[in-house]
């Protein structure tokens, strides 16, 4: 490892990460873990002593391969490398990180590029699914440049429209994995939903917030995410998820009414931390939960017309686009993100402990 390990360092959505070919990565988990943990600089708060930024939001992996299926281009791994524990997760996917990967893919010679727009089908392994990302590829090659906007990102960039089929139950099964739109957990209505992401779904007015509340502040109140926390290990089991305590999964979404023009307001926990925006899987769960009567969400969303559910979050707004059939249950779901290479060199793990 003393001449470095390829890798991309990417934005992708509202989320940084490195990007790796599998075929530079040591082949065992437990090996590729450890190495993961001394690249990003874990555990440390500071992640000082590696690339990770000290936030779960940018102390993020993709893992990039040939695809082993026909269905599919490349096959892309998830991993969550914990900011100040040892642990490296793969028990849930990234949408954001997501965005990046048809662009690194293209970068790295795994998919060839066509001259204008290039569509790369994704094996994501964590779930099993296959998303479609269209690249903005003129001349043969990948353009970051663009005038999409996305709420979180300042500036803008070319878009990279992202489209999923077959996403309900990604890793619980099903789209409702106790069958009923609300559980109630420790006196709070719950609705425990999985539509390429596992979360629970809670009014943030059953906590006694607004919903409005800023991030920070939110991370602050202990005896807050002290409840949640209990509500979540309970959900865990519920879920098919099994113990959750060392789990990412399920995200902890407190929902409000919109106050910025939006379909409903979010606050989203991933897990113990609140997130500066809303994953893009979190995102299309909560926008799938609005759609269910009865449900804390759907009493407070304000549906759209046109199949554009925009869930408002602390910076912002994520725009999903949901597909129904005439008796109304989703069929499909996508988004809008982009994404940007930031560097493209050799990293240097610091020298096991």
């Amino acid at each position: 490892m003393s001449d470095g390990i390829p890798c991309l360092w990417m934005r992708g959505g509202t989320s940084k990460g490195a990007y790796f070919l599998a075929s530079d990565l040591p082949v065992e988990p437990a090996m590729r873990d450890d190495l993961l943990l001394r690249i990003m600089g874990s555990p440390d708060p500071r992640q000082i002593d590696g690339i990770g930024g000290a936030d779960p939001l940018t102390s993020k992996v993709a893992i990039l391969s040939p695809s082993t299926r026909a269905d599919a281009d490349v096959d892309y791994l998830f991993l969550q490398v914990f900011v100040d524990q040892a642990l490296v997760s793969d028990a849930q996917g990234c949408g954001n990180i997501l965005a990046g990967v048809g662009p690194a893919a293209i970068e790295r010679g795994l998919v060839a590029a066509s001259d204008g727009e290039t569509e790369v089908r994704i094996h994501m392994l964590n779930t099993g699914e296959v998303a479609t990302a269209r690249v903005q590829t003129p001349g043969g090659r990948v353009s970051y440049a663009g005038d999409a906007a996305i709420d979180g990102v300042p500036g803008t960039a070319a878009p990279v429209p992202l489209m999923f089929q077959n996403i309900a139950g990604s890793m619980t099964g099903a789209l409702l994995p106790t069958g009923n739109a609300v559980d109630v957990i420790e006196g709070v209505d719950c609705t425990l939903i999985d539509n390429g992401m596992p979360i629970v779904v809670m009014r943030a007015a059953d906590f006694g917030l607004t919903g409005q509340e800023a991030r920070e502040a939110l991370d602050a109140d202990e005896a807050l995410k002290a409840r949640i926390e209990a509500i979540r290990l309970i959900a865990g089991p519920m879920m098919n998820l099994g113990d959750v305590a060392e789990k990412s999964v399920p995200k902890m979404t407190l929902v409000s009414a919109p106050r910025n023009g939006g379909t409903i307001g979010t606050r989203s926990f991933i897990p113990h931390r609140c997130h500066a925006t809303i994953g893009v899987f979190a995102a299309v769960s909560v926008a799938t939960a609005c759609t269910l009567p009865g449900s804390p969400a759907a009493e407070l969303a304000a549906i759209p017309g046109d199949g554009r559910f925009l869930i408002e979050h602390p910076t912002g707004a994520a725009e999903v686009l949901i597909e129904q059939d005439a008796s109304g249950t989703v069929t499909g779901a996508g988004t809008l993100r982009t994404a940007r290479k930031l560097m493209d060199g050799q990293v240097f793990p610091r020298d096991p402990a």
